[in-house]
């Protein structure tokens, strides 16, 4: 595949389009807006047509603009990868068009961004959380949210009615995204900026 040509053909089509750094793999910047027709160009002009990934990036409330959609896309017929992103432009309420209508996949892949980043994707069929529950008040891929977690009321009482079993809600010691092994303050060592962890217990 050649990067260049693959460039110059897409500035072509949408001219906010730009090359973007990238160590491992080809890579784009599109504006949001150009998003799905640019992917849908990927996909039947040069055999993109597999969406192999799709995640949001935070890259914190001191930048603007602060949230991305990034996409990883590969080719079965020539065997390459791709990975366009895709700015939000709205910091304060991060959205981009969904991808659901070009590549059905990217369903819960656009779920998952929203639960963890907040992202939301316009004209998505069926946005709603995937990994916490309805009414969590936060997004914990977020810069802000702390490794050690938020303690808040788990729904077990709900959980235990529909199910008949005994709930117990899991303790949020080290976070729901902190590696096992060792102490969660040598273990992930942003973790020592919190105010407590194994060794000096919440108050």
């Amino acid at each position: 595949m050649d990067a260049a040509a693959l460039l110059a053909d897409l500035q072509a089509a949408f001219p906010g389009a730009a090359p973007r750094p990238s160590a491992d793999m080809p890579g784009l910047d599109v504006p949001a807006a150009d998003l799905p027709a640019a992917v849908t160009r990927l996909r039947d002009a040069h055999g993109f047509d597999l969406l192999a990934d799709l995640c949001g990036v935070d890259r914190g409330p001191a930048v603007s603009p602060r949230f991305s959609v990034v996409v990883h896309l590969l080719g079965s017929g020539h065997h390459a990868y791709l990975r366009v992103a895709a700015a939000c432009p709205d910091d304060a309420a991060p959205e981009a068009p969904s991808l659901t209508a070009v590549h059905p996949g990217a369903d819960w892949h656009e779920r998952e961004a929203f639960d963890m980043f907040g992202i939301r994707f316009a004209g998505h069929p069926d946005l709603r959380r995937i990994l916490m529950w309805d009414g969590y008040p936060h997004h914990p891929l977020r810069k802000e949210f702390p490794l050690a977690g938020m303690p808040v009321d788990l729904p077990a009482a709900d959980v235990a009615a529909v199910t008949g079993r005994r709930v117990e809600p899991a303790p949020m010691m080290g976070g729901p995204f902190v590696s096992p092994g060792g102490t969660m303050a040598k273990a992930e060592p942003v973790a020592r900026d919190e105010s407590w962890n194994e060794e000096n217990p919440k108050p």
